[in-house]
Formats: structure tokens, C-alpha cells, sequence
């Protein structure tokens, strides 16, 4: 039964994004103010471009420390060609990718086109909503 569920039935569609011209703080205040993990960073087109997560928020973090000011982009600071996920896929097998890296949650893609976010939070509802 588990198998058989599809990362598009759980992945979230209402996607919060930034550009990578994005000012750091800003980035940071989205991930708290929205209670997310990571957010997508997509160019002027809505192309995924990157990912800007808690980690590389540790990474301002630390740099602000040594420089005594947060500043930046979140293009300075983001990962770049993050792990992405098809929206067809199985969840276990997307359970299974969770397991296998310390990544919090994946962009989601549909015929070459980024279409949400799948996160560690939406496989655990996919569990409880079965039972």
C-alpha cells in the first residue's frame, strides 16, 4: 500500500521562494517566519537555481561571526544543484533518499519543471493518513 503512494500526493505546490539577489536576512526571515527547512531559490523565469537551507544558513552564521555583519546574497550562500525528486516517484523510495543524507527536504519535479517541495514532515503525514 505504501509503495503505491506518489510524491505529488504528499508534496506541498504552495511554494515560498527567494532570487539568489535575495539579502541573506531576508532569506533567513523566511525560513523562520514560514517554519520551513529550506526554500527553493528560482531565477526571474521561476527556474529552480538553487536551495537555501538551515545549513547554509550556518554558514552566514559562522561568516558573520568572523566579518561582525550579515551580509550577502543568498546566491553567495545557497547550494547549487540541489538533490531533486519526480513527482511520480514512490514516497519509500523518497523515505529512503531521506535516510541516506542529512537533507531535510527535496524540490519536487514534473516533466522537466519544478513544481513543489517534499519535505521529512510530508512522509510522516503520508504514514498517519494510511494507518
Amino acid at each position: 500500500m505504501l509503495a503505491k503512494i506518489a510524491v505529488v500526493d504528499y508534496m506541498s505546490t504552495k511554494v515560498v521562494t527567494v532570487t539568489p539577489d535575495t539579502e541573506i536576512s531576508k532569506a533567513v526571515k523566511t525560513l523562520l517566519d514560514n517554519k520551513i527547512t529550506s526554500v527553493p531559490v528560482v531565477d526571474e523565469y521561476g527556474k529552480l537555481v538553487g536551495i537555501f537551507s538551515e545549513k547554509d544558513g550556518m554558514k552566514v552564521f559562522v561568516e558573520s561571526a568572523y566579518n561582525q555583519s550579515m551580509a550577502g546574497t543568498v546566491g553567495e550562500f545557497m547550494t547549487k544543484d540541489p538533490q531533486v525528486v519526480n513527482a511520480d516517484a514512490s514516497l519509500v523510495d523518497v523515505a529512503s533518499k531521506f535516510q541516506e543524507t542529512p537533507t531535510r527536504s527535496f524540490p519536487v519535479f514534473q516533466n522537466g519543471e519544478f513544481v513543489g517541495m517534499i519535505s521529512r514532515v510530508d512522509v510522516l503525514r503520508a504514514l498517519l493518513a494510511i494507518r
